[in-house]
């Protein structure tokens, strides 16, 4: 018995936000005081580091649980089901529905409950609960779900991820560019018909030293924001993190999986800084002395930018539908999903088209 994906959804705002845009923005350092360099040079470095040209922002009269209905919806539509016969709906998520223009978080009741509402499921027995584990959230909640199923407490099981971290980040912070809006959703049930599925998974939380690498902290403009509190994070530290402990927790899932790193057909990896994936994946294939085969790792944060949960599951939407030049997916390829973020938390799992 496997559990196999059966139907994906994404939903990619239409805002467009390009790196022009902090054009005008007042960036400071930790301290408050002004950064030397000018915006061009700040917006270029960025791009540089990370590989992000755009990003999407949502629009102002949604919030992430409306990001998420769109994916979910999708994701249905896709797989051909009733939604009536869902066991669970898993929302990642990390900040709740913010609305635009104020700085107060809404998670009650839960996401999964709102959206359950408006897909306007009436069985009861449909289980909606919310997963809060940092970028790598949307994971987590396939990982839940295949135990579910594994477990003979569910048959069918929805996960969506979405986020809109354009609503708490901190303007003067120039990290604030990195993020952006987005949501991702897949249907998974139960297989007994092939070998299709969830092979292997694996995940961990590292909180003694690293609990705060990412964070909410106040704004560099402690004037004009003295309350307000917004995503910060430790990129050195968080981008020495992910070099050391992501690769060894790919290689640790693939090997218990029983395929050989000859056998992997696609890495399909967090969109949280090109640089840093790219440094991921490089160092994965030297724990097996081999080198990096072409193609192997989709990439789409240059115009979507990092919307935390929402970045795996909008990507392999993406590759499923046949939006990405020189990717697909076919019958019997297998994936390596990973992922990385606050808590800190790492996460994988091997699956078989």
């Amino acid at each position: 018995m496997m559990t196999r994906i059966i139907g994906v959804g994404n939903y990619i705002p239409s805002e467009m936000i390009t790196n022009l845009f902090f054009d005008k923005h007042i960036f400071l350092n930790e301290e408050g005081a002004l950064l030397k360099e000018n915006n061009a040079s700040i917006t270029e470095k960025l791009k540089k580091i990370t590989g992000i040209e755009e990003r999407r922002y949502a629009h102002s009269t949604q919030v992430t649980s409306d990001l998420g209905l769109i994916a979910a919806q999708a994701a249905i539509e896709n797989a051909g089901i009733d939604p009536e016969t869902l066991d669970y709906i898993i929302f990642a998520h990390n900040f709740g529905d913010v609305r635009f223009g104020t700085i107060q978080s809404d998670t009650v009741p839960s996401l999964a409950a709102r959206v359950k509402h408006l897909l306007g499921i009436k069985n009861n027995f449909c289980v909606a609960y919310d997963v809060l584990f940092g970028c790598p959230g949307w994971i987590e909640g396939v990982i839940q779900a295949n135990a579910f199923i594994k477990a003979g407490i569910a048959k069918r099981c929805l996960v969506i991820g979405a986020e809109t971290l354009s609503r708490v980040v901190d303007i003067h912070d120039r990290d604030s560019m990195i993020y952006a809006d987005g949501a991702g959703a897949a249907v998974l049930e139960v297989n007994t018909d092939d070998e299709s599925g969830i092979k292997s998974h694996l995940s961990a939380s590292f909180t003694f030293n690293e609990k705060d690498y990412l964070y909410f902290g106040k704004s560099y403009n402690n004037e004009k924001c003295p309350d307000t509190r917004y995503i910060k994070m430790d990129g050195r530290k968080i981008y020495e993190f992910a070099l050391v402990n992501v690769p060894e927790a790919m290689k640790k899932c693939l090997d218990n999986s029983g395929y050989s790193i000859n056998e992997l057909d696609k890495i399909i990896i967090h969109q949280a800084n090109e640089k840093m994936d790219e440094a991921i994946v490089s160092r994965f294939y030297q724990l097996y002395n081999v080198p990096v085969p072409e193609n192997i790792m989709p990439m789409v944060i240059h115009k979507l930018g990092n919307s935390s949960v929402a970045t795996i599951p909008s990507l392999l939407a993406m590759i499923l539908k046949g939006e990405l030049e020189q990717h697909e997916l076919k019958k019997n390829d297998v994936v390596l999903f990973a992922s990385v973020g606050a808590g800190m938390n790492i996460n994988a799992f091997v699956y078989q088209f």
